[in-house]
């Protein structure tokens, strides 16, 4: 969606691509974790999902879905984690890329740093490296420095998200609803249609008036999962 919403003149141009890594991921986090984890979304999806599943789904009700789709949870591989507990797979890979490319460790003695930092972590050890060190194509592709965009656009992800529902408070009826094409008009006109035209500080001053920042990130996930747990 990001591409095709990028202004047409701009292709086959310097300035026909996304602003960079970390906002690119912040259009796929929004809708993944935003959207797609919410109880809004679910709210009008999961009927559908039952009639789809009847086997599966149809003695489950829509709280044990939707608890069930959040829990928190330790676990082995990346993409399989939690909005919560995310982030700490992004920590681990950085700091080891750093002590790799500062000399301070060796490829040999990278299966053992990793195991030790999930368990430090995460308070889990990986069975092998397949879902350990290994689980990853980026290192093996020789992509240094590329994780640490996941966590950017888990940031942004929120922040962009803030000022659609702000600049459109409708937008989480709307969800509720099965109707997103307010949310996406904003991001195609706000975010999309610049490409590569601004540096991703100056998208994120021109969308949000702010920098980028942690805060929103955290008190998202503290209000969700204090819903939740009942914390």
């Amino acid at each position: 969606m990001y591409e095709q919403g990028i202004r047409s003149d701009l292709a086959r141009t310097s300035l026909g691509s996304s602003a960079s890594l970390g906002v690119h991921e912040s259009q796929s986090r929004l809708w993944e974790n935003i959207i797609g984890r919410s109880y809004g979304f679910w709210r009008y999806y999961f009927p559908r999902l039952q009639c789809t599943f009847p086997d599966q789904f149809g003695h489950v009700n829509l709280e044990t879905f939707y608890r069930a789709i959040n829990q928190v949870q330790p676990s082995y591989i990346r993409v399989e984690a939690d909005e919560v507990t995310y982030n700490m797979h992004i920590f681990l890979r950085f700091e080891l890329e750093v002590e790799l490319l500062e000399g301070r460790m060796s490829v040999a003695d990278l299966p053992q740093a990793w195991n030790d930092r999930m368990e430090a972590y995460l308070g889990i050890v990986p069975p092998d490296d397949a879902r350990g060190v290994l689980q990853d194509i980026h290192w093996a592709d020789g992509m240094m420095g590329y994780f640490p965009t996941y966590t950017l656009g888990n940031l942004l992800s929120v922040q962009f998200f803030n000022q659609a529902i702000k600049a459109h408070p409708a937008i989480p009826s709307q969800v509720e609803a099965g109707q997103f094409d307010t949310l996406h008009t904003w991001l195609v006109q706000n975010i999309h249609v610049h490409g590569n035209k601004y540096t991703p500080a100056e998208l994120t001053r021109r969308v949000t008036g702010d920098q980028m920042r942690a805060e929103p990130f955290i008190a998202y996930v503290k209000e969700k999962y204090a819903e939740i747990y009942d914390l």
